[in-house]
């Protein structure tokens, strides 16, 4: 049996829909911050619980212009976890900032709020925590070390359109919130685009003049600003592939629940973690991780068996070549580091059957007995 960790040839296996939205669009011509645009912010917005969503050119600039519109630059530093993908620290980096890492938590392996408070020092401006995977972090805790100390907080929300704290969709407490809409996302497009959502009136504003030069009209800039504008023809895609979001998350869930069930068990302990689960959250499962013993063996026995497990990441970010400024050294953040040595992702996506997540469960199983 096959059990791929990709799910997109299945998804636009007919494609026409999105064909006759295009050809409407193209009888507009509006291709720059066009109706579909409009349409994809205020469907965001509406889902999020958000009053604005900015539409923008990537994840990255969602969490970078959002950092850089808050004020954060050169001389400031910025807290966050180094178990997470690059794009988390990298748009910390660009805004001229100084990345700060706090380690993750061994139970849900999201930053350790614990450890925040002795990271902050004169020069810090701002907090990112990360949901890692689809699971949220901590944020009323985070929320409350940012008021008592005077910091913005984005979230980098960017696998976790859909998560939820209690009632409330995450990237909602924060001054602002980066997604992506990279095609591995469960919210995707045909291509890279970002999205950030605010409460703030200002600064959504601001965010809106940023991304387009910083032009108020056709005639004047109000500032310098960039080219970060989510194209409308990925919008159309976006449109579409909304109507069946809520379908394709409450899946993912289901097949979460069956790994849970079956490999969060006394016979696997010994060789395998499931992360902590908080059942007031909604975790959306944009990857299914979990830390394993000899995970090279395990790898080679799924994949011989058809089974497409990934690794996210073996080498966290304060290990990477990029960080070497940074002064850190093994052993600094031992969780992330124990993460990045035993963590495996299963394949969890809408498009697997139940008969393929019972497949997977039997091939780790097998491997372990």
């Amino acid at each position: 049996m096959k059990v791929p960790f990709s799910f997109l040839t299945e998804q636009f296996s007919d494609p026409e829909p999105i064909f006759e939205s295009i050809r409407n669009f193209l009888k507009r011509c509006d291709f720059t911050l066009g109706e579909d645009l409009l349409e994809f912010e205020k469907k965001y917005a509406t889902y999020t619980g958000a009053k604005h969503a900015v539409g923008v050119g990537t994840g990255t600039d969602a969490l970078s212009l959002s950092l850089k519109m808050l004020g954060v630059g050169a001389g400031d530093e910025v807290i966050t976890p180094p178990n997470s993908f690059f794009a988390t620290t990298g748009a910390i980096v660009q805004t001229g900032a100084t990345p700060v890492f706090v380690d993750a938590a061994a139970g849900d392996l999201n930053i350790d709020v614990s450890q925040i408070e002795a990271a902050i020092g004169k020069k810090t401006k701002a907090i990112v925590p990360v949901h890692w995977a689809g699971c949220p972090a901590d944020m009323p805790a985070i929320m409350a070390l940012a008021k008592k100390h005077g910091l913005f907080v984005v979230e980098d929300a960017c696998q976790a359109l859909g998560a939820r704290i209690g009632g409330q969709h995450v990237g909602t407490f924060g001054d602002a919130a980066g997604f992506s809409c990279h095609p591995l996302k469960p919210l995707h497009v045909w291509g890279d685009g970002g999205v950030i959502i605010t409460n703030s009136d200002e600064l959504a504003e601001k965010l809106r003049l940023y991304r387009n030069h910083g032009m108020e009209d056709r005639d004047t800039i109000r500032f310098w600003g960039v080219n970060s504008r989510f194209d409308n023809l990925h919008a159309i895609v976006g449109n579409y592939v909304f109507e069946t979001l809520d379908e394709t998350i409450e899946t993912r869930i289901a097949h979460a629940t069956r790994y849970d069930a079956a490999l969060d068990c006394k016979e696997l302990a010994a060789h395998l973690e499931v992360p902590k689960r908080t059942p007031e959250n909604r975790h959306v499962f944009h990857l299914y991780k979990i830390q394993v013993k000899d995970r090279t063996g395990l790898l080679e026995h799924l994949k011989a068996a058809g089974v497409e497990a990934k690794i996210h990441y073996p080498t966290p970010l304060h290990l990477q070549p990029a960080a070497t400024a940074l002064g850190h050294k093994k052993g600094d953040f031992p969780v992330t580091e124990n993460e990045a040595a035993h963590t495996l992702t299963l394949p969890c996506h809408q498009y697997l059957s139940s008969e393929q997540i019972d497949y997977t469960i039997e091939k780790v199983r097998q491997y372990y007995a």
